[in-house]
């Protein structure tokens, strides 16, 4: 067998633009390959072609050099692929072992939970997974969550493992620890496609294909190339990995949080007495893992979710429990966290999402009528100052790449802010290059006297931007550091829950 996979001349498209166009490549057995791009390059359009989500229009794919027609995920299944989500598909109320096992055993009216423990706990103990099966994954961590998910693709015996950004939801030694049992994976004869942003990752992988607009533009052994090398056939162009944050002295506080408390959906605390204030001038960058109350926290602070107790000043007024309407009205702008879930309307056009929000503002509004031609004018400003790539304002939001979809999403919330931006992972899923314009974008504001609190899984982002870290584990702030007098794996400590200053 000289390839666990290959492809050959794969073409894709949607609505007449190919999204993957005539695509070679090809995985050995006991590699790691990382697909490689820009947002929209193509990956992952192309994963979905080899896992049956999409047809492919023309081409070929083999499984073990043999020609293999996959049409749905149940066929990719019965050749071995199996692949892991960015955003996971579990059942919440059920155990670890039930979500393993739901819809995969299909004789007899009752479930073997016997018999597929068995096999689990030789999966886990094979690889060093230490993990609760009989743990609600409610109760689970979202890194651990994770590991339900490749556990289930091993359990169905997959032979070629599709990874789509795992490591979005851990902290830097849960990242170590999961690229050991890769190589330990890969050793036993699995083969593993990697799709990442981080440069760090993808040097850790055998070979990097990179994709530019849906082509092969290359395909690279890792240690024959450089992060440098990478980027540039990424995206085309040099990019500057180096951010240059001017010292800048904070002005006037503009929001102080007091004591904040929060439940969840389920009546959980998941906010626990959290204080901090943010100036103009100012980044406060907050750092942790996926799950740890940061979305609970931006809810509360643009008006989505109503606070237990505490108080939110926002230029000296409190502002705690006011609606996202009167938060909005008071100039803050909010960048979620899922773009496209809740900072935009897909089926709506750019135009309509650059101003969604403001529609009823006398600025877009004729008399009782929206003002099309005002909005379109709007729309194509900020389509070319904020260098968002659509053929017109009239495309639907929904067919842009995930950078793209962010540019709006910045422009509508710059241009209507007027003192405070709470940026929630705004770099999350982003190649290089877009990252490099947010990063850019949040840089420019702070100079203008905003005040921004930034949210990112990312720690380069936020040593980069940030002039204050706050490190957040289940719902608490294990302590407030300046990046420039602590290291990234004191705050990686942190956010595995010690506190600022602890003894270990």
């Amino acid at each position: 067998m000289s390839t666990a996979l290959r492809v050959e001349g794969l073409t894709k498209r949607f609505a007449g633009v190919a999204a993957n166009d005539n695509v070679d490549f090809d995985l050995r057995p006991g590699e790691i390959h990382c697909l490689f791009g820009e947002n929209g390059a193509g990956k992952s359009t192309l994963s979905s072609c080899i896992f049956g989500f999409y047809r492919l229009d023309q081409g070929q794919i083999f499984v073990r050099d043999q020609p293999v027609h996959i049409a749905s995920p149940i066929d990719a299944i019965r050749h071995g692929i199996g692949m892991v989500h960015q955003h996971f598909v579990l059942v919440p109320e059920f155990t670890v072992l039930e979500n393993i096992i739901v819809g995969t055993q299909r004789s007899g009216w009752r479930l073997n939970a016997g018999e597929a423990r068995q096999k689990l706990k030789g999966i886990c103990d094979g690889y060093g997974v230490d993990i609760d099966l009989d743990a609600f994954v409610w109760e689970l961590p979202v890194g651990r969550q994770q590991w339900v998910e490749i556990l289930k693709a091993l359990y169905l015996g997959a032979e070629i493992l599709i990874l789509d950004e795992p490591t979005a939801v851990l902290t830097p030694a849960e990242s170590r620890i999961l690229f050991d049992i890769m190589r330990k994976m890969c050793a036993r004869g699995l083969s593993i496609i990697l799709i990442t942003h981080k440069l760090v990752e993808v040097m850790q992988s055998n070979r990097v294909t990179v994709l530019r607009k849906g082509k092969v533009v290359g395909t690279l052994n890792t240690l024959d190339t450089s992060p440098d090398e990478l980027t540039r056939l990424m995206v085309g162009r040099e990019v500057s990995f180096t951010v240059t944050k001017p010292d800048l002295q904070p002005g006037e506080t503009v929001l102080a949080v007091q004591g904040l408390t929060a439940r969840g959906y389920w009546g959980e605390e998941v906010l626990k007495d959290i204080s901090f204030a943010v100036a103009r001038h100012e980044i406060l960058g907050v750092a942790g893992v996926a799950g740890n109350g940061q979305k609970e926290l931006f809810e509360v602070m643009c008006g989505v979710r109503r606070p237990r107790s505490g108080s939110i000043r926002l230029m000296g007024e409190e502002v705690a429990g006011l609606t996202p309407r009167c938060m909005m009205n008071r100039g803050v702008g909010h960048i979620p966290d899922d773009r496209f879930r809740e900072g935009l309307v897909p089926e709506f056009s750019v135009a309509e999402n650059l101003v969604l929000g403001w529609q009823r503002s006398p600025k877009y509004r004729n008399g009782p009528l929206i003002d099309n031609r005002a909005i379109s004018k709007l729309s194509r400003e900020m389509i070319a100052e904020y260098q968002i790539a659509t053929r017109s304002e009239k495309v639907a939001a929904g067919n842009l790449s995930g950078g793209n979809a962010q540019k709006i999403i910045i422009a509508r919330e710059f241009l209507h802010a007027s003192g405070l931006i709470l940026a929630n992972q705004p770099t999350r899923g982003l190649d290089v290059g877009v990252i490099e314009y947010v990063q850019a974008q949040l840089l420019r504001k702070r100079a203008e006297g905003f005040a921004i609190v930034l949210a990112s899984e990312e720690l380069g982002d936020l040593f980069n931007l940030a002039d204050r870290i706050a490190v957040m584990f289940k719902g608490e702030i294990m302590g407030i550091v300046d990046p420039n007098e602590t290291t990234v794996g004191e705050v990686g400590a942190m956010m595995a829950g010690r506190r600022e200053g602890a003894v270990q």
